[in-house]
């Protein structure tokens, strides 16, 4: 038996197709690649908190809150828009946009730039606020399609005593935020 009638016998087209059939899966598979690094599919963003900005406001009925800004840094190549931003952390709300000119429900980020998008945080309970890093959930849109994802921002480093420590990112914005109103450094 020859090795066409084998092909044949199983129901395999020739070989001379086999060639074909692994380039078109390299090929789809190069293209699947190409869109992932471009950020097509899921944008590639780092965020980070700008604490220098941060500081303590207690409106009419007592509540605590800060307006932070999220700086975003487009790492590819493809344009994406943030369409939400939310998170769930005991002790912080982080409030819906305004959907002013200052404080717009959506940002775009054009490839291998950055924005930034300033939300109202309110800390209805200092002490509740978790010590272990918590995730902030984003809904984005690219040309391809949207999706959902969650980031960790990087920790932060408080100088004390003992040099400098990690925090968790709400444990430190919370920790700054609070000590500000009960110093009255608002």
């Amino acid at each position: 038996m020859i090795s066409a009638d084998l092909w044949q016998r199983f129901g395999i087209a020739p070989r001379r197709q086999l060639p074909f059939a692994v380039s078109s899966c390299v090929a789809l598979m190069c293209v699947a690649v190409g869109l992932a690094w471009s950020g097509s599919i899921t944008p590639h963003i780092r965020w980070g908190i700008n604490d220098f900005f941060l500081h303590a406001d207690v409106d009419g009925n007592g509540v605590l809150s800060t307006r932070a800004w999220f700086e975003l840094e487009n790492q590819t190549i493809t344009p994406f828009t943030i369409t939400d931003i939310s998170m769930s952390i005991p002790g912080l709300r982080l409030l819906p946009s305004e959907d002013t000119e200052e404080d717009p429900a959506e940002i775009t980020v054009e490839g291998s730039g950055s924005g930034t998008v300033i939300r109202r945080i309110v800390i209805a309970d200092c002490a509740a606020v978790p010590r272990e890093p918590q995730p902030i959930r984003f809904t984005y849109r690219t040309w391809l399609g949207s999706g959902s994802s969650e980031v960790t921002l990087a920790p932060w480093q408080l100088t004390g005593s003992e040099g400098q420590v990690p925090v968790a990112w709400q444990r430190g914005l919370a920790g700054l935020v609070c000590n500000k109103a009960v110093s009255g450094d608002l």
